[in-house]
């Protein structure tokens, strides 16, 4: 480099938030794709670097922090059951069919945006109160945690990939049950409606964004 600038590239996403995932997140737009912008901005929000400072770094070692903050964004994500936050202990909601309503319409409602990621994952991780070896219960819904703000990237990407593979199974599922010429009622409509539609529409934006991160969804 040209200058005296020690940078600490993050070598995995549990090294890497949501809050700054957000950040980044409304940047990526067609307008910016593929610009020195976006590859600066990569450096500030990842990095922690002032813009002011990246401006001044050359460009070649620019594209090789880019690309390293590129491949840990290739990786294979998996659902993380657990994970400490500032002392606190979270889990995943353990029966995912003992879900309210309340908390399905939130979850539905804020899966789809990256901005009210944080939102998404407050229903779905929650500080546990109880625990038996793998067994654990947690606190009730009681709406957004803004603390999940600062919550590690991979788990958040886990908890995408492992709904967008729910709202697949739940589709060809109905599907081979239609096509044995059985017919859902209207109580089996409702439920379709409540546990399937809603999520694949809301996760269809998220998908689009992991694909372009060439984030594998097997």
């Amino acid at each position: 480099m040209n200058m005296q600038l020690d940078i600490l590239v993050p070598t995995n996403l549990r090294e890497v938030t949501l809050k700054q995932y957000q950040k980044y997140a409304e940047l990526e737009t067609e307008e910016n794709k593929n610009t020195s912008f976006l590859l600066q901005k990569m450096l500030e929000i990842f990095c922690n670097v002032d813009l002011k400072d990246v401006a001044r770094v050359r460009y070649s070692d620019l594209i090789n922090v880019t690309n390293d903050l590129s491949n840990i964004l290739n990786k294979d994500y998996s659902l993380t059951q657990r994970f400490k936050l500032d002392g606190v202990e979270y889990g995943f909601v353990p029966i995912l069919e003992d879900i309210t309503l309340g908390e399905f319409i939130d979850l539905d409602n804020y899966l789809g945006e990256w901005t009210n990621m944080h939102k998404a994952m407050s229903v779905l991780y929650r500080p546990i109160v109880e625990k038996k070896q793998e067994r654990y219960t947690i606190q009730d819904y009681e709406g957004a945690n803004e603390k999940l703000i600062e919550m590690p990237l991979d788990i958040v990407f886990g908890a995408v990939v492992f709904f967008y593979h729910l709202s697949q199974e739940l589709l060809k599922t109905t599907l081979n049950y239609l096509g044995q010429g059985q017919e859902l009622d209207l109580d089996q409509q409702a439920a379709l409606q409540l546990n399937g539609d809603g999520i694949s529409q809301s996760l269809h934006s998220l998908k689009a964004t992991l694909q372009n991160l060439n984030i594998s969804l097997n």
